[in-house]
């Protein structure tokens, strides 16, 4: 702790965790009332199944996410870092490369992206937002161009569909999985220097480079860090399906900065809440499950997400208004 104590008493710097916005605790309630009422399938325990299932690749990644946002940063190549994860996950299963392999080869995919985007990011200048669509853009662009447009299929080996598709204790894997990230998130985030690092600089960059904090390269493994998680979400939501999609993971960029945000990680940085992302990953997927289960027609969705966002982003302005 002494590295966060030196950065407060020489900047004054306001850094740790964010409690999480109480509305949306209270909003999440609320919209499960008004489900019950409107939709009764929804508690059905098929039903809650499949919202946690959706739920998991996005809160895998949001849990990365927080780490970005609570720098202050941005990745937009989430996504398309997911489709490029199962497309190589895919092509290793269906050429029968053993299981281990296979995912490790997806983990790598997400590790180079994010090292990519790092590097872009502090050693050649080029701001997060630009940095990480150009690398978005270019990632949909391999996988579209390997797959012209076409599923890959056939990854149904039996040690690859448990990764996704199977039960431990009547609970899905995959949530299991997604637990054990966020503990592990939890713990780097809150305990560790690596993380009081991260929010340091979230907080003010230029003080932490000031006491001696290695900015450049804490951001490159934050990066790294997304990345893996994204290929991680990837590898599952394969698994699941038994096949790499070529459009898996769009739109993706949305929902994880609103399960960030929602959960009351500012984007301003220097405060996160890996408690919260959780929360705002859940909703995120209680919402899509109930426009669908209400049949709203799906171009909708990306209004009601979209909507979502700015109601988050303005609550997040009139928080740090009211605290300034």
């Amino acid at each position: 702790m002494a590295e966060v104590a030196l950065i407060r008493r020489r900047f004054g710097l306001k850094l740790g965790r964010a409690s999480g916005n109480a509305g949306v605790y209270i909003a999440f309630a609320v919209l499960l009332i008004a489900l019950g009422f409107a939709a009764p399938r929804f508690f059905t325990v098929g039903n809650l199944t499949d919202v946690l299932r959706q739920a998991v690749p996005i809160a895998v990644i949001a849990f990365g996410a927080t780490f970005v946002i609570g720098m202050r940063g941005i990745d937009l190549s989430v996504g398309s870092t997911l489709a490029l994860t199962g497309l190589a996950t895919a092509n290793l299963v269906v050429l029968a490369y053993p299981i281990p392999i296979a995912c490790l080869a997806g983990l790598c995919v997400g590790a180079f992206i994010g090292l990519v985007n790092g590097l872009l990011i502090t050693k050649v200048g080029i701001t997060d937002f630009i940095a990480t669509m150009a690398i978005m853009v270019i990632s949909r662009g391999v996988v579209m161009v390997y797959t012209q447009g076409i599923p890959i299929t056939g990854a149904s080996d039996p040690a690859f569909r448990s990764i996704g598709q199977s039960y431990l204790a009547g609970i899905p894997v995959p949530v299991i999985l997604t637990v054990v990230v966020f503990a592990a998130a939890y713990y780097l985030l809150y305990y560790t220097r690596f993380g009081r690092f991260v929010l340091s600089i979230g907080s003010n960059p230029d003080a932490a480079r000031l006491v001696g904090i290695p900015t450049d390269t804490v951001k490159i493994m934050v990066y790294v860090l997304v990345g893996v998680l994204s290929s991680f979400a990837g590898i599952m939501l394969t698994s699941r399906l038994e096949a790499a999609m070529p459009e898996a993971g769009q739109g993706y960029e949305l929902d994880v900065i609103a399960a960030v945000v929602i959960g009351g990680t500012g984007l301003s940085g220097g405060r996160a809440t890996l408690v919260g992302t959780a929360v705002g990953a859940v909703l995120m997927a209680v919402v899509r499950n109930a426009l669908n289960l209400l049949n709203v027609n799906t171009f909708w969705h990306q209004v009601v997400i979209g909507t979502i966002i700015l109601l988050a982003v303005a609550a997040d302005r009139f928080n740090r208004s009211r605290r300034a």
